[in-house]
């Protein structure tokens, strides 16, 4: 989106889902420093504040890319102390160091902190109303840097799928390997997104002065079941039913929003959204998670 001049970026959560493709975005333009508090990466534990000041003053970035989160939505509802050490005080932590260094900080965020009750798709300049530990926990991270940290980029996501981690495409994918029926819920809408194509935006706002929060998913609108048909047409699993069901069906400790959908109003408005759709990422990414098994 934005072509500057080569900067020094760091990554926390480099070794997730997200991560390493932002890692992997940025590698070819710019010196990339991962942490994490996996093996792998520079280790950095986003809640320590001691370490996250002695990280950030000594690798001295111009820019953090803040991958690291609790995005386990119901583990967040059963232990919201942890989500918020972890969205919150860690991004609070992150924002301090770099508003003392001058550093821009991209900050992840998610369409749960809305409670999709506005029965449309939800602009950059919508209020806010998380209905859950996890969505709360995120706009509390949102605040902090908005408050904090200058030089900011938000950026709201959605229903994220890749070919590796953690994810509801795979999930399904591998379900389909021991079940020929699989209930998936109908009534919750919302807008998937390609891992690999946030963390190229991610990766295009280096250096932009254009600060300020974002939306960013795949274009289209679907329900959780039409991703699963989908998901699993592309893979030729038709062997599969998936039998749509209602959310009060499929009990959960976290009460989800029903239509989530974010749109891209600020792109929009400057000429800028060329997100594809989602039914063609979704290709892209069996072909990569075919490829992956080989």
């Amino acid at each position: 989106m934005y072509r500057g001049r080569r900067l020094r970026i760091l990554v926390t959560g480099a070794c997730g889902m997200l991560g390493t493709l932002v890692c992997h975005a940025l590698r070819d333009k710019h010196h990339v420093v991962p942490t994490d508090v996996v093996e792998g990466c520079e280790k950095l534990d986003i809640t320590d504040t001691g370490a996250v000041f002695d990280v950030v003053n000594r690798v001295r970035p111009e820019m953090v890319i803040h991958c690291a989160a609790m995005t386990d939505v119901d583990g967040c509802e059963r232990e919201p102390d942890k989500a918020f050490l972890i969205n919150a005080v860690g991004t609070w932590n992150l924002a301090c160091a770099c508003a003392s260094i001058d550093c821009a900080i991209a900050y992840v965020s998610t369409d749960y902190v809305f409670d999709g009750e506005k029965g449309e798709a939800y602009t950059e300049f919508d209020s806010p109303n998380p209905m859950s530990a996890y969505g709360a926990s995120k706009l509390a991270g949102e605040n902090a840097v908005r408050e904090i940290c200058p030089k900011h980029y938000i950026v709201r996501t959605s229903w994220l799928f890749a070919p590796h981690g953690k994810n509801f495409a795979l999930t399904m994918l591998r379900a389909s390997e021991k079940n020929k029926r699989l209930t998936v819920v109908a009534d919750q809408f919302g807008s998937p997104t390609y891992a690999k194509d946030l963390a190229e935006f991610l990766a295009g706002l280096a250096g932009s002065p254009l600060h300020g929060v974002y939306h960013f998913t795949n274009a289209g609108i679907c329900s959780w079941y039409e991703f699963a048909k989908k998901i699993l047409e592309t893979a030729g699993r038709t062997e599969t039913e998936v039998v749509p069901i209602k959310t009060e069906e499929w009990p959960t400790p976290t009460q989800r929003p029903k239509y989530s959908v974010l749109k891209h109003y600020r792109m929009e408005l400057l000429g800028r959204d060329s997100a594809r759709p989602w039914e063609d990422a979704v290709v892209e990414f069996i072909s990569a998670w075919t490829t992956a098994k080989q």
